[in-house]
């Protein structure tokens, strides 16, 4: 009997620990509603996700070419939405996304008070926390977001960023170190994880 209570424990054990992977794998596949930074406009997941129609008219139109689509490792809720990706190239606010988009997934944006994002420094990956000598997203920035302090080293002031993503973009800290296997660079546009977020100051 002892036995039989034993195997039966172990069978709803390993029934638990299967399901329990599966719901992670599920939770996974879906995506994480923060997980990407929508274009100008599309801050408001819950909305942007109901309207988009996944017709890329953004991606066509962005001259920067720092829109992209959504893969199936990104989440199925999110394949083929657009998103920015700041490996390409990095938002100047032209708005055009914005203009072509049928639905009104992407809305009215104001770069001066709203940002996509918030840039952070990634002081693992970054060169000058390292080995210094890179002042490159320091220079980039045309909107004071970015300071060195006194030892060179990059600082954000999230009051005055808007995401645009030109730090990312300009940073070195990926070619430089591609022998690490890191996707990450030393400065990097996370999306807001709140509506409050969403406004700058």
């Amino acid at each position: 009997m002892p036995v039989s209570l034993d195997r039966r424990s172990l069978v709803a054990g390993a029934a638990g620990a299967v399901g329990v992977a599966a719901l992670g794998g599920l939770s996974r596949a879906l995506g994480s509603p923060s997980d990407l930074l929508r274009p100008p406009g599309g801050q408001d997941e819950t909305a942007f996700v109901a309207k988009c129609l996944k017709c890329d008219r953004c991606q066509s139109v962005c001259e920067p070419d720092c829109i992209g689509l959504a893969r199936i490792e990104q989440g199925l809720v999110n394949v083929r939405t657009p998103y920015l990706n700041f490996r390409k190239g990095f938002c100047t606010f032209c708005n055009r996304c914005i203009e072509v988009c049928p639905t009104g997934a992407l809305v009215p944006f104001d770069p001066s008070v709203e940002r996509v994002g918030v840039a952070v420094v990634d002081e693992g990956e970054c060169l000058a926390w390292g080995d210094g000598g890179c002042e490159k997203c320091a220079e980039a920035c045309e909107y004071g977001a970015i300071s060195l302090d006194d030892m060179r080293r990059p600082v954000v002031n999230e009051g005055l960023c808007n995401g645009c993503g030109k730090c990312e973009h300009v940073c070195p800290s990926a070619s430089l170190r591609s022998y690490s296997g890191s996707k990450m660079r030393g400065v990097n546009v996370r999306a807001a994880s709140s509506t409050e977020e969403v406004r700058r100051g």
